[in-house]
């Protein structure tokens, strides 16, 4: 899968996210880095087929009422250590791969992996 990492999520998740085998970014690697907007976020993410991965509740509403971003994992885990969040992306990642081939937001809490589609 592709993924594209939010600015306020640390680095280290789309490292290993690639490390587990998928291709990801985080707006860091991106020419605009952390200052990259909202609406260009959406453009890579459609250009490069890619999951934005996030925090921002803007991104439900813009995918809602626009489409964009094409498919959002939004974490709702509210404040969470790197090494927490870490655990909960590998522990539900399988579940995460097998939703988004049928859905296009997905929300994780700290209990749960949430469908909405």
């Amino acid at each position: 899968m592709r993924f594209l990492v939010d600015a306020q999520l640390p680095k280290r998740l789309a490292e290993w996210l690639n490390e587990a085998g998928h291709d990801a970014l985080h707006t860091l690697d991106l020419p605009r880095a952390n200052r990259t907007s909202d609406a260009e976020l959406c453009d890579v993410a459609l250009r490069e087929q890619r999951i934005v991965i996030s925090k921002d509740g803007d991104f439900v509403e813009s995918l809602l009422v626009a489409g964009q971003p094409s498919r959002l994992l939004l974490v709702a885990t509210g404040n969470i250590s790197n090494a927490e969040l870490e655990a909960l992306v590998r522990a539900n990642l399988p579940a995460i791969e097998a939703s988004f081939a049928g859905c296009r937001f997905l929300e994780l809490g700290r209990e749960s992996l949430l469908v909405h589609d």
